[in-house]
């Protein structure tokens, strides 16, 4: 059962080597891409099955012993997170394979699309399943790899500009991140995360925070947290419609994951709890006057995502059950809807020719069904009832007045600001892009939008739906697996033993305090 650990990871990786070999034959690329993601899909739904009856799963490589070894660990936030990753990564493949990925077929290296795709879905698969700070470093260094190759199909000016601040931004946290874990090895002999959440708490409370706030740094920029999220509206817009989905619904995800591990295995109810809070503040308020701000489908969404980490990092700061619940519900249902809308800004691209709100017009009467593919998630991620965003919302705003403190009643300020502000920047795309009269350039590029795109955008559509129907197993899921975040415990006796996990010091009760074992 516990071999089920490393198919996330193995699959992609062989997918990608064997599509490479086939780079002359794209339609046996597609296929054999098609077959490995489907076969990821299969395995996450296996570990939403596994994981609740078996608690934490545990893979040790090789039968080296934790401290030494590469260890893959799946608890409930894990499954959830890969299930969800699997179907969105799924659905845009086979969204893209409807399209070209690139505007000059002849100067795009299109037979790298699929390898690179594989990679990038094997390096997310890692991020979730590392049980240690190194091996979650290996899987950020190749989705971010990956990620600069997908970022710069086509080869165009624009692109190759925002890859470069793309990069250069990613290496800086790279670098951040490959200190911090140095500095953590040095000051606690491993970075065995299990291992970690014993040796850290007693450490001085100095170099606790030093060591928290390296990570917490490389982890905010990845995530695009207020204020180093600057790189993001900037980088994503240019890049073709199935990628930004990915980059938008998945790549920042992975950073706000590696902040929830950090927040609650490593530094639980830290010193730095309330500049949590205060990023969180900042990147709600920013990134929606941002978004309101901007003429431009794709960058409005940019600035839409900037701004919803702040609800994400809301519960992460808070750190009761509570916040932690919604935050891990609210993840998942911001991962979909975020790549959802994506695509159909590229259904809307291929149609009316433009993202440029200016230039579109009358779209819902000459494509209706683009229209309910926009309608919906963008109700859902402006947080209309009684879609997912609005249950999750609630559940972060509930946190936040149970939290009874000036920092936790002006997030929920912020959240109310930014719920209203989000649905007014939707109001707007709707009004330019479906409702006003079109324009000449509109009718000028009345391209057809293949079926396959529209297909994939209906599933994806439907899958955050689904979210909404099984809102109620969803966040009992969710605050199981927040309650097992917080104790510490299940985690460290699954990978150490439960002799380790008894050197616990203290534990995170459902309050957000501080209980002491020992």
């Amino acid at each position: 059962m516990e071999l089920l650990l490393a198919l996330p990871v193995v699959l992609p990786l062989a997918g990608a080597a064997a599509t490479l070999l086939l780079r002359h034959r794209h339609k046996v690329q597609l296929w054999l891409t098609i077959l490995t993601l489907a076969a990821i899909l299969a395995v996450a739904i296996a570990l939403i099955a596994l994981v609740p009856a078996s608690g934490v799963l545990v893979l040790q490589i090789g039968d080296w012993t934790p401290t030494q070894g590469i260890v893959l660990v799946a608890d409930r936030i894990t499954a959830l997170m890969l299930l969800v990753s699997s179907a969105v990564t799924l659905a845009v493949l086979l969204y893209s394979s409807g399209q070209t990925v690139a505007e000059n077929s002849e100067r795009t290296p299109v037979a790298i699309y699929h390898p690179t795709y594989l990679a990038l879905v094997a390096g997310v698969s890692m991020a979730f399943l590392a049980g240690d700070l190194f091996n979650l470093y290996v899987g950020f260094e190749v989705l971010l790899a990956s990620s600069y190759v997908l970022l710069t199909l086509g080869g165009s000016a624009s692109r190759v500009r925002a890859a470069t601040t793309y990069v250069i931004v990613s290496l800086l946290s790279s670098v951040i991140f490959l200190s911090a874990i140095a500095a953590i090895y040095a000051a606690t002999g491993t970075v065995n995360m299990a291992m970690l959440a014993v040796r850290l708490d007693g450490l001085q409370e100095g170099t606790r925070m030093v060591l928290e706030l390296l990570l917490l740094v490389a982890f905010a920029i990845k995530a695009a947290i207020f204020p180093l999220s600057a790189w993001l509206p900037d980088s994503y817009p240019t890049a073709p419609a199935p990628v930004t989905a990915v980059f938008a619904g998945l790549l920042t995800k992975v950073g706000i994951y590696a902040i929830l591990r950090l927040e609650t295995l490593l530094f639980p109810a830290s010193q730095l709890s309330n500049l949590l809070l205060a990023a969180a503040a900042l990147s709600l308020v920013i990134g929606i006057l941002g978004a309101v701000a901007q003429t431009d489908l794709k960058r409005v969404l940019s600035f839409t995502l900037v701004s919803h980490m702040g609800y994400m990092l809301l519960g992460l700061g808070v750190s009761t059950r509570l916040g932690m619940t919604a935050t891990i519900f609210y993840v998942a249902h911001h991962i979909t809807v975020q790549s959802t809308l994506f695509l159909v800004a590229g259904l809307i691209e291929q149609r009316g020719g433009t993202t440029n709100l200016a230039r579109l017009g009358g779209l819902a009467k000459a494509a209706p069904v683009i229209a309910v593919l926009f309608f919906v998630p963008a109700m859902n991620l402006a947080g209309i009832p009684p879609f997912s965003g609005f249950i999750g919302k609630v559940g972060l705003v509930e946190a936040g007045i149970a939290y009874d403190r000036p920092a936790g009643w002006i997030l929920v300020g912020a959240s109310v600001l930014t719920s209203l502000l989000t649905l007014y920047a939707i109001a707007k795309i709707w009004n330019r892009a479906f409702w006003q009269a079109p324009s000449e350039d509109v009718v000028a590029n009345d391209h057809p939008v293949p079926r396959v795109m529209t297909g994939a955008t209906t599933a994806l559509v439907a899958f955050s739906v689904g979210l909404t129907l099984a809102a109620g197993p969803l966040m009992t899921y969710s605050d199981e697996a927040a309650r097992t975040v917080l104790e510490r415990t299940p985690y460290v006796s699954a990978v150490l033993g439960d002799e380790a996990a008894g050197e616990l010091h203290y534990r995170i009760d459902d309050a957000g305090e501080k209980v002491v074992e020992r």
